[in-house]
């Protein structure tokens, strides 16, 4: 749990919750759109930092404060996302961790493929997530050498994810790759609905059944793996 390991850390480092520090929690649940209020909300506390989980957040606060330090835990390619100007040389009051793995997304559209070999279109479900754009592009050029299509299927909120599916089952789409994103549960429950076979980027997802998605398909894939 991210929450216990930030807390945990921070009682290594002498800082006690109720002694010498408050944590104030706020969970957009997966709702984008509700960022930017939870933020102004943060900010009119005039806390010491913000941290924020996921690039969504990050970019929620920095545009509600530039002079309260940001900490990102972690973000995802804060130069890309126009967060910081370099890696070296952020500038401006936005720090943290950077997750840097994008290019790891070409082997998930690989291990896709290998579990699921019969699906040729895959749909790849987005947000308002400022990086899925490029990220989509990387799955894209990376299905594509597979010889597999990619749609794009945009679900803004949690509230658009049933269309979203039926756009699936519309275009004829064979699987679903779901980009890294905050979890969205009814992602999960849909796509069992659906019957869409599911690749899913977060353990979350796992803890929440997303394995049974892919239903046999998973015996394949360790029986392959056990021939390495």
């Amino acid at each position: 749990n991210i929450f216990e390991a930030f807390r945990g850390e921070l009682r290594r480092l002498g800082y006690i919750e109720g002694k010498n520090l408050v944590i104030d929690v706020w969970l957009a649940q997966g709702k984008i759109d509700r960022l930017p209020s939870l933020v102004s909300e943060a900010v009119a506390l005039k806390p010491d930092a913000i941290v924020g989980i996921g690039t969504p957040s990050v970019v929620a606060a920095r545009h509600a404060t530039s002079t309260i330090p940001i900490i990102m835990s972690p973000g995802g390619d804060p130069v890309r996302a126009g967060l910081v100007t370099s890696l070296a040389r952020p500038g401006g009051n936005i720090t943290g961790i950077a997750d840097l793995n994008d290019e790891a997304l070409g082997k998930l559209i690989e291990l896709l493929h290998l579990v699921i070999p019969a699906a040729k279109r895959i749909a790849v479900l987005m947000s308002s997530n400022p990086n899925h754009l490029w990220r989509y592009g990387l799955t894209e050029t990376a299905a594509r050498t597979l010889g597999l299509a990619t749609v794009q299927i945009v679900a803004l909120t949690p509230a658009d994810l049933e269309q979203a599916f039926d756009s699936m089952v519309q275009e004829k789409c064979d699987a679903l790759f779901v980009l890294p994103d905050a979890t969205r549960p009814a992602i999960v429950s849909l796509a069992a609905k659906a019957k869409m076979p599911a690749f899913y980027p977060l353990t979350s997802y796992v803890v929440l059944g997303g394995l049974a998605s892919y239903g046999a398909n998973l015996e394949s894939l360790f029986r392959k793996a056990a021939q390495y």
